[in-house]
């Protein structure tokens, strides 16, 4: 006879302690998904047995988890802005400190009914550009990355949730290249990015390090190297009174600051906090009149 769910959670939480600081919620979460039921569902219900099959797929999925692989890759999705994005190891997971980014980017297009052309640079799993097209029907995205896998995955998300019509995906380190002056219609209203921000030496200390792409989080020896190149071919993608907003390290606000206000001189800059009151969002609000 199979255990009780109860049995299955105590001894998952037991082994999940060593390799998570949320144990008794991994364990309740996975176990969830194995039976494709609610984490409620679950814990309403501790005394029911599981199924042979089920007690198997969760001991292979707890087998990944202790083998260092991190809980949304092994579930496949991940909670974004309300959203469930599907991702695979070649994106980044989704996390809460971005959600800052895309509810500055909603208010300010709110604030500006003629503001409709965006750029998502970075995208990776699409969360930002398909979050911003579900809750404003009226842009149109550009999102970009460097990785083909991981426009695979934006795709498929833009299809789930049905924006695939209004955002275009380009395969391009940052922004398409371009021999001629852009035009009107080309230039964008709000640029959006994640970029790589971690110092190297940092990065690999991590435990992140070798378990999401190092592609999307090595920033260069002083994490500033992507803020850089962005600076120098970004403002010519801008249109008049436009905005930007990166998400940045928490330790790299000061330095952020002082490369954006060498790159723009007509431009109003500030620095918000994420709600653990860390520098995590630059916003560049470009002069109307240049």
């Amino acid at each position: 006879m199979s255990p009780p769910l109860r049995e299955l959670l105590t001894s998952a939480s037991a082994r999940l302690a060593a390799c998570t600081d949320t144990p008794q919620l991994d364990a309740q979460v996975a176990l969830a998904h194995v039976l494709g039921r609610t984490r409620t569902w679950v814990l309403a219900h501790l005394d029911s047995p599981a199924e042979t099959v089920e007690a198997d797929r969760y001991e292979q999925l707890l087998h990944r988890l202790e083998e260092g692989e991190p809980l949304p890759y092994v579930l496949g999705h991940q909670e974004f802005f309300g959203l469930d994005f599907d991702i695979s190891p070649d994106v980044l997971i989704p996390r809460p400190e971005t959600e800052l980014l895309v509810r500055n980017a909603l208010d300010w297009i709110a604030a500006a009914p003629d503001r409709r052309t965006i750029a998502d640079v970075g995208t990776g799993s699409g969360c930002i550009a398909i979050s911003i097209a579900v809750h404003v029907p009226t842009v149109t995205v550009l999102a970009t990355d460097i990785s083909a896998p991981a426009l695979e995955v934006a795709r498929a998300n833009a299809r789930k949730f049905g924006v695939s019509g209004r955002i275009r995906f380009v395969e391009c380190d940052m922004l398409p290249p371009h021999t001629l002056d852009l035009t009107s219609e080309e230039h964008m209203d709000l640029i959006c990015a994640n970029l790589p921000y971690i110092p190297t030496a940092r990065l690999h200390s991590l435990p992140v390090f070798g378990r999401e792409p190092s592609l999307a989080l090595d920033g260069g020896v002083d994490g500033l190297d992507p803020f850089r190149r962005f600076f120098s071919i970004a403002p010519e993608w801008m249109a008049r009174g436009g905005l930007m907003l990166l998400e940045i390290e928490a330790r790299s606000g000061p330095a952020v600051l002082s490369l954006a206000y060498d790159a723009f001189h007509a431009a109003a800059i500030h620095l918000h906090k994420d709600l653990a009151g860390s520098d995590r969002l630059l916003e560049i609000q470009l002069n109307g009149l240049t």
